[in-house]
């Protein structure tokens, strides 16, 4: 079911670290116009710092590659973050989404979906072996009272 968004944005960028930065920057620029609380902002950031270094790291491990990051602004004030990437897929979806489970070697914690899952409402993962992965992220922002 298609869902209808009322604002979007969609960014390419190569699988370079210092993108993780601009993307997690640009989710934040895009979040705000919901009037998120600077919890909430961080929450989002953290989340996308996650999707897109996975995207990164175990993606594009020994090359370079596109990143697409797509930020839709949903009905009722859902912020959808979709992180994608054409690389080497995940072979087994449910195993990389456990805890402490990593294929980056001994200087990744094995969090990364874990993080995404608590600061965020929902995440979605579809992957393909050698054709790439789709992150995406739902997390609505309640509207703020405002005081008189």
């Amino acid at each position: 079911m298609k869902t209808k968004s009322t604002n979007y944005i969609h960014l390419e960028f190569l699988s370079r670290s210092a993108n993780e930065a601009f993307a997690r920057g640009a989710a934040a620029c895009f979040a705000a116009q919901l009037d998120p609380t600077l919890e909430e902002l961080g929450d989002i950031k953290t989340a996308v710092s996650e999707a897109v270094t996975n995207a990164i790291v175990h993606a594009y491990p020994d090359s370079l590659g596109k990143i697409v990051m797509r930020a839709r602004i949903l009905e009722g004030d859902v912020l959808e973050i979709t992180i994608r990437d054409w690389g080497r897929g995940i072979p087994d979806v449910d195993k990389a989404r456990q805890p402490l489970y990593t294929t980056g070697g001994e200087e990744r914690s094995g969090m990364g979906f874990t993080i995404m899952e608590s600061f965020m409402d929902t995440l979605t993962v579809r992957s393909s072996e050698g054709k790439g992965t789709r992150v995406t992220m739902r997390r609505r922002i309640v509207p703020r009272r405002v005081s008189r």
